[in-house]
């Protein structure tokens, strides 16, 4: 992949009684269609017959929405949000940062508005994060891997090796507790709370100027490749090396390092990876990312501070990022594969490569939560539910994806 409270007793109510009703609640507990057709039927008796068009526009439920916000009191915001992306990526992984700037602008009648700027234009790419919690910038895209320096747990906020697909991160996200147990570490820990907004679905496992036929293979091998991963693969004989993604191609060419991983087939053409005059491999799994999830990070403060009907939209905005941004990599990746098949001979991993990795980075993990106890009280639940999910969709997915082949 690219390099480059929440807890209760955290929260504040910020959102004392209000003359008259609370505006969120009048919107969301309105009956549903019935309530909306309600205030479409006031707005409709305040018209002239020159305005039934207006009036009939009125009546759908999203612009009866933002009529309401926008008559507001709700005071009018611009931020600006720093991406880790690269101008390149902007339409792929970066399409979440643009996604929840689009349905901010949406909900809030225009009042809320979110300007993304890609990695360079404000701060570094891998200065998101920190940015964001120093107050040099009011909401950052990012993802959380970038800062397992200081501390493993924001592994958990990306992806785990061996671990989560994107529908079984969202599962433990948003269902199993996950998003609980990170924004409760988030806020104790940085003072910043997060919002899942974008994934990339399971990765490649790069390109390869080398065949990898065992175990064996891996002796010597210089591979690019970020992350706790690069500790199994220094087990195991190879050499995790550190290339900023701009020189994966020069340093392939050269010869500075057999193999790289990327993100899988569009960005992986986009960098240049198709090009590399060169007989290579294009393997796969990524195993080290099966579903990375991106997110929005804010400071609590600053959260806390917002009128719950922006708390409610930037909730929303963010599942929308994170849907949109998936559903993207989908579409683009699905095309980009025969430009891929054609340049580079598409491999699987060999068995006893997968299981030899897969065995010694569940001892990577254990040895890490030994090391650092937010780690560990993550890795516990995390486990359990990876286990349980897995099981259930080994039946049913695997099975569903074998009857396409027939």
């Amino acid at each position: 992949m690219p390099d480059n409270t929440y807890p209760e007793e955290t929260q504040t109510d910020n959102h004392s009684e209000r003359s008259g009703v609370n505006r969120r609640q009048f919107i969301r507990n309105g009956v549903g269609v019935a309530g909306f057709a309600a205030v479409g039927s006031l707005l409709a008796a305040c018209t002239t017959k020159d305005d039934t068009a207006a009036t009939t526009l009125a009546t759908d439920t999203t612009d009866i929405t933002e009529a309401i916000l926008s008559q507001s009191d709700l005071p009018e915001v611009e931020w600006q949000m720093p991406t880790s992306w690269p101008g390149s990526l902007i339409g792929t992984i970066g399409a979440g940062a643009q996604i929840f700037a689009d349905e901010m602008l949406k909900m809030t009648g225009g009042k809320f508005k979110v300007t993304p700027r890609v990695a360079g234009e404000l701060v570094g790419g891998l200065e998101v994060l920190p940015t964001v919690q120093n107050g040099g910038a009011e909401a950052g895209h990012t993802a959380s891997y970038y800062y397992v320096g200081l501390s493993p747990a924001m592994q958990f906020g990306t992806a785990v090796p061996f671990g989560l697909t994107s529908r079984q991160q969202d599962a433990w996200l948003y269902e199993a507790g996950g998003l609980d147990m990170l924004r409760q570490f988030y806020a104790e820990e940085f003072g910043l709370i997060q919002f899942p907004a974008g994934n990339t679905g399971v990765q490649m496992g790069g390109w390869f100027t080398k065949e990898i036929n065992s175990v064996a293979d891996l002796q010597g091998l210089k591979m690019r490749i970020p992350g706790m991963a690069g500790r199994t693969f220094n087990n195991l004989g190879a050499e995790q090396v550190t290339v900023a993604g701009g020189e994966i191609v020069a340093n392939i060419e050269t010869g500075a390092i057999d193999a790289a991983e990327w993100v899988g087939p569009y960005d992986d053409l986009i960098l240049g990876l198709g090009q590399l005059g060169q007989k290579v491999y294009n393997y796969h799994p990524g195993w080290w990312e099966p579903g990375s999830t991106l997110e929005i990070v804010m400071k609590l403060d600053t959260w806390n501070a917002l009128p719950e009907e922006y708390q409610a939209a930037i909730e929303n905005a963010s599942k929308a990022a994170n849907l949109g941004t998936m559903a993207k990599y989908d579409v683009l990746n699905s095309a980009a594969l025969a430009e891929v098949m054609a340049v580079a001979e598409i491999r699987q991993f060999p068995d006893d490569v997968l299981s030899a990795c897969k065995t010694d980075f569940e001892k990577v993990l254990d040895e890490t939560a030994a090391a650092d106890g937010r780690f560990k009280d993550i890795l516990g639940p995390w486990r359990e539910f990876r286990d349980s999910v897995q099981a259930w969709h080994a039946l049913a997915e695997t099975s569903m994806l074998h009857a396409f082949t027939l």
